[in-house]
C-alpha cells in the first residue's frame, strides 16, 4: 500500500487519516455496516488500483465472508433472484467496493466524491430492471458519503457473471490530495 505522503498529523486522532474512527467508518457504524475485508481476487487482478487521484475497483461481487449467499439470474420467473434481493446483494457489492478502494486510500476519509459506478445484473432475457438492481449499490454509496456519493451510472444486463453470481459493482472514487 502506498504511504499516504503529505498527510495532515493534525488529523490522526481526529477523524482523520490513519484513525480506526474515521468520519466515514463512523457513518458506517452509524448504518449498522462494517467495512469487510477486501475479497480475493477471482483471476489474474488486483481489487483496486489508485492512479493520480481516481481509485479504479476492480468488479465486486457480493461476497460475505468469502462466500456468494445467492447465485443465479435476476428475474421473476421461480428459482431466479429477484430484483430486490438483487439489490440488497449490490448493496453489499458496493460495500465490497469500499474496502478495496480503502486498501489503497489507506482511509475512505480520503474520498472526494464517488465519481462513476456501474452495475453488471446477470439477467434473464425478459428482465429489464437492471437501474432497480443498482439503486441498492447508489443508495448505500449516497447514505454513507451524502452529496458526494452522488454519481454517473451504468447499469447493464448481461447473461452471466463470475461465478454464477447475480450481481456485479465497480466504481471509480475521486481521492482529496
Amino acid at each position: 500500500m502506498e504511504e499516504l505522503a503529505g498527510t495532515d498529523v493534525s488529523l490522526v486522532g481526529a477523524g482523520g487519516y490513519g484513525d480506526p474512527m474515521s468520519r466515514i467508518t463512523a457513518r458506517l457504524s452509524e448504518l449498522g455496516l462494517a467495512l469487510p475485508q477486501v475479497a480475493a481476487p477471482v483471476a489474474a487482478y488486483v481489487p483496486a488500483v489508485l492512479d493520480d487521484h481516481l481509485v479504479w475497483t476492480a468488479g465486486q461481487l457480493p461476497f460475505v465472508d468469502g462466500v456468494l449467499p445467492r447465485t443465479g439470474v435476476v428475474g421473476a420467473r421461480e428459482g431466479q433472484v429477484s430484483a430486490e434481493d438483487a439489490a440488497a446483494l449490490a448493496r453489499t457489492c458496493a460495500l465490497n467496493a469500499l474496502a478495496a478502494v480503502s486498501s489503497v486510500a489507506g482511509d475512505l476519509d480520503r474520498v472526494e466524491r464517488i465519481v462513476k459506478v456501474v452495475a453488471f445484473v446477470a439477467s434473464d432475457p425478459s428482465f429489464t430492471g437492471q437501474p432497480a438492481v443498482a439503486n441498492g449499490a447508489s443508495g448505500l454509496l449516497q447514505e454513507v458519503f451524502g452529496a458526494a456519493g452522488v454519481h454517473a451510472r451504468s447499469a447493464v444486463g448481461v447473461a452471466v457473471l463470475p461465478l454464477n453470481a447475480p450481481v456485479e459493482i465497480e466504481l471509480v472514487a475521486r481521492l482529496r490530495a
